[in-house]
């Protein structure tokens, strides 16, 4: 296809993609309300704990509306996840050979239910993450929330914590192309649980114990369980290599 034809192509995909997150968007703006009902919950259990008085704050009069369009178009990006996805996929896949292409779809078919299980995960997490952070206040303070700032920080919690379920699939996608073998990561195990527990620290920025553990025990669980492919997919190749003559040292024994 000429440079011109790859434009086309890229201008319809991006296209395509734009009208999916626009109607996501649109569905965003009706579920406004019960989402930001659920995301203020953390804030009401702090006022209901009677210790100090806890309010989002719309400092300027058009902040409700600017808030409502910025939560709406990122419930819109998420709803549409699976569409804009598949767009970046089909615009990449015609380079690709016929088992990158099963491994690149492989690799969505995973990451994308494994991000929003990581962005679920993150609703568990925040009600920990902002006590933890507001038990700050000096006595007899208030914690006055400017909306834009807490809806910024709900959507990094939210985001890191899809992204931090992902990492695994692509340890997994890398051991597929022949870069990361199961030997290597088993001997590197110290180090990938010294990264998830301070990924998990920084991610998570709070005091407390608990909500780094609400990220990293799944991610550990999943580092495990991507090792575990890894350790069959590295013996797979080995005996397709062996058969094939093209072993170094095909006396060695198979695990």
């Amino acid at each position: 296809m000429p440079v011109v034809g790859h434009l086309i192509e890229l201008r319809n995909r991006l296209l395509v993609a734009a009208i999916a997150i626009a109607l996501g968007a649109v569905a965003g703006w009706f579920l406004y309300d019960p989402v930001l009902d659920i995301l203020q919950e953390p804030i009401r259990g702090i006022r209901a704990s009677g210790d100090r008085t806890a309010e989002i704050n719309f400092a300027g009069v058009a902040s409700p509306f600017d808030l409502k369009i910025k939560l709406s178009f990122f419930i819109g990006i998420f709803l549409s996840c699976p569409i804009w996805l598949y767009e970046v996929w089909a615009f990449i896949v015609p380079g690709l050979t016929k088992k990158e292409k099963l491994y690149s779809l492989g690799f969505l078919g995973a990451a994308i239910p494994l991000f929003l299980a990581g962005s679920t995960m993150a609703f568990f997490a925040l009600p920990n993450a902002v006590k933890a952070l507001t038990s700050f206040t000096p006595a007899g303070g208030t914690n006055i929330i400017p909306a834009q700032d807490y809806l910024s920080f709900v959507m990094v919690i939210i985001v890191v914590f899809g992204l931090a379920f992902v990492l695994p699939v692509l340890m997994v996608g890398l051991n597929m192309m022949g870069i990361l073998s199961a030997g290597r990561i088993q001997k590197s195990w110290r180090v990938i649980v010294m990264i998830v527990f301070l990924f998990a620290a920084i991610a998570t920025p709070t005091p407390d114990a608990m909500s780094m553990f609400f990220l990293v025990i799944p991610m550990m669980t999943l580092f495990c369980a991507a090792w575990v492919i890894c350790v069959f997919s590295d013996r797979r190749r080995k005996k397709r290599l062996i058969a094939q003559g093209l072993w170094v040292d095909p006396d060695e024994p198979i695990d």
